[in-house]
């Protein structure tokens, strides 16, 4: 691609080629690379262990406990999957398992499976409130609520409450 060649004009970086001209963003500091990237990292951690409790809550008050059958019906997975997951959970003390009964959260767990409840409350209003449809909303918001900071997490909120003022206006 002998065509291409950048000019740095100002703060953009300008990608010439044959036919277009495209400004770019130059690349930020290292560190704050690194920052955004580790962010990221710790989400994905953190989200399988969001679901998981969260699932298993609303088992519990569906039904009284939560079977690793339903579990893995649920989840999409092998029950060997949710086996292993579990004794990650217990490691950390989310849950407990019983001989021959469910998984039952801990108190930890029952707080952490409100607190991402919560958090995709707020995602799933925020997506509503910029008129996505109902059902893409809820499983946006699913991936959604692990990857936001705190901060945009209560802009999200903010917005959608502003907007649910907006429309009880107009009616």
């Amino acid at each position: 691609m002998r065509f291409r060649q950048f000019v740095y004009s100002g703060e953009l970086v300008v990608r010439k080629s044959r036919d277009e001209t495209v400004a770019i963003k130059p690349l930020v500091e290292a560190s704050i690379h690194v920052e955004g990237f580790q962010q990221v990292r710790e989400a994905h951690r953190q989200e399988l262990i969001e679901d998981y409790v969260e699932l298993i809550s609303d088992l519990i008050h569906a039904h009284g406990e939560a079977r690793q059958i339903d579990i893995a019906t649920r989840m999409g997975v092998a029950q060997p999957t949710v086996a292993k997951m579990l004794k990650r959970l217990i490691a950390c003390g989310y849950v407990v398992q019983q001989p021959y009964r469910g998984v039952f959260l801990t108190a930890e767990g029952e707080a952490l499976a409100e607190a991402s409840r919560a958090r995709h409350e707020v995602v799933e209003s925020f997506l509503l409130a910029l008129d996505i449809d109902p059902a893409v909303a809820r499983r946006d918001a699913e991936g959604i609520e692990h990857h936001v900071s705190s901060e945009t997490l209560e802009a999200f909120r903010r917005f959608a409450e502003a907007r649910r003022g907006e429309t009880k206006t107009k009616e």
